[in-house]
């Protein structure tokens, strides 16, 4: 197999955004030419972006590796934390199994792997307590000397977590880095069009630019690999982690369990850590989880009658979609509509208007997911290029997100020891 897998994952990146809008991306239509398109792949359940990166990472379900959703559950939190950190995750990743194997490996924003066994690692992070800075919160996170060396050479370009300057940065420092390091293993995580489809739109002149921006920088990284002598012995694995849907109302369960007393608001519309009844949201679905059993009926009916609730799912139900089995149901949204966790609003149902939106209002959005993977219109999409992959080849395939990871690993000769969900994608392979 190649010496080098150069991943990147294009946050929010949809099957529909390469099959309408690919003659303005010259770059991934380059890859496509040369390799297999992968046209539609189904995300995982929350489609969110940190279960949906372990999920790629793992070849497994968010039940099973462990990271349900992007944050804990801290209901007394205005700003929970993240699953930054690679010790939540319960299974072996194919870094992991590259490192084992001797080969090495780099990461730039991949979710989840702060702490992670990674030579050459910039962890997706920010600080989440007044007494820290961004500066100190990455080093620690991150491969502090490595990471110092990046912000000296590239630092200028961004500016804080803010896009595109973020994606400036991190596709420099790639570039750097494979130029100069040659990893067997490079994981790429680019945020421009997620960022900017939250704030304006899924198809607002904002996403699109974001789109062309990140074509841009895939060129980048295919030409770092010709710059370093290694292209055609590197496997490309271009990819999506779910789309978005545009939203206009939001969905706060939480105030509807405080007025029935299961549960305590605060001042500043969080929760008080005695609840019995808990919405924890992962934007287009939400999860409840119950402390005291005998409530189950009683919750049940009254999420089922609240205005924008698509399906409730029982806790069998959910732990079959591959969400977190500790939940006791899981509530889809229609369209149009999205969960927070917040109490002390003025209603349960609450229009997002251009006034939050303008102050930076957390939780505020235009556009996101988090849906049932199944929904219409909603697949991500893959593509994978080099020397091992068939050329000019689409796929219509039934592919999950979790075959991702048994084939990335594949594109290394490296195997997952213990059978995990995904499978290998096999028909993208040349003969051996």
């Amino acid at each position: 197999m190649a010496k080098h897998a150069l991943v990147i994952s294009l946050d929010a990146l949809g099957y529909s955004d390469l099959r309408d809008r690919l003659q303005f991306l010259p770059n991934i239509a380059a890859i496509i030419e040369r390799g297999t398109w992968v046209k539609e792949v189904r995300g995982v359940y929350p489609s969110i972006t940190y279960p949906s990166h372990t999920s790629i990472i793992t070849g497994e379900f968010p039940k099973k590796h462990g990271i349900i959703n992007a944050t804990l559950i801290q209901p007394e939190r205005i700003s929970p934390d993240w699953y930054w950190y690679a010790k939540h995750i319960k299974v072996p990743t194919v870094y992991d199994l590259a490192r084992e194997q001797g080969l090495t490996t780099a990461a730039f924003l991949w979710p989840v792997t702060a702490g992670a066994k990674i030579n050459w690692n910039i962890a997706e992070i920010f600080p989440n307590r007044i007494w820290t800075n961004q500066y100190t919160t990455s080093l620690k996170a991150s491969s502090p000397l490595f990471l110092l060396a990046m912000d000296r050479k590239y630092g200028q370009l961004r500016d804080g977590i803010n896009q595109p300057e973020l994606d400036n940065f991190i596709t420099a420092s790639a570039v750097d880095t494979i130029v100069t390091k040659k990893p067997n293993l490079t994981l790429i995580h680019l945020v421009d069009m997620d960022s900017h489809r939250h704030r304006y739109g899924v198809r607002s002149q904002q996403a699109l630019d974001a789109m062309v921006r990140l074509d841009a920088h895939v060129g980048q990284l295919v030409q770092a690999t010709k710059d370093a002598g290694i292209y055609e012995d590197a496997d490309f694995m271009l990819l999506g982690d779910h789309y978005q849907l545009n939203v206009d109302k939001m969905i706060h369960l939480n105030m509807l369990f405080e007025e029935q007393g299961w549960l305590r608001g605060t001042r500043n519309g969080r929760v008080r850590r005695d609840w019995q009844v808990l919405a924890k949201h992962t934007d287009g679905a939400t999860y409840i989880y119950l402390r005291d059993g005998s409530l189950h009926d009683a919750v049940r009916a009254l999420v089922r009658q609240v205005e924008g609730v698509k399906n409730v799912f029982e806790h069998a139900e959910l732990v079959e979609l591959g969400a977190d089995p500790k939940a006791s149901f899981m509530i889809e949204a229609k369209d149009t509509y999205y969960f927070t966790d917040e109490t002390h609003r003025p209603a349960v149902v609450e229009e997002v208007t251009s006034e939050m939106l303008e102050a930076g209002e957390p939780d505020r959005y235009k556009g996101t997911h988090g849906y049932l993977p199944s929904h219409n219109n909603y697949t991500t999409t893959l593509v994978l290029a080099g020397p091992d992959i068939k050329a000019g080849q689409v796929l219509n395939l039934d592919v999950n997100l979790t075959d991702e990871g048994p084939t990335m690993a594949a594109l290394l000769g490296l195997k997952f020891e213990n059978q995990v969900a995904g499978k290998q994608i096999t028909q993208a392979f040349k003969e051996s």
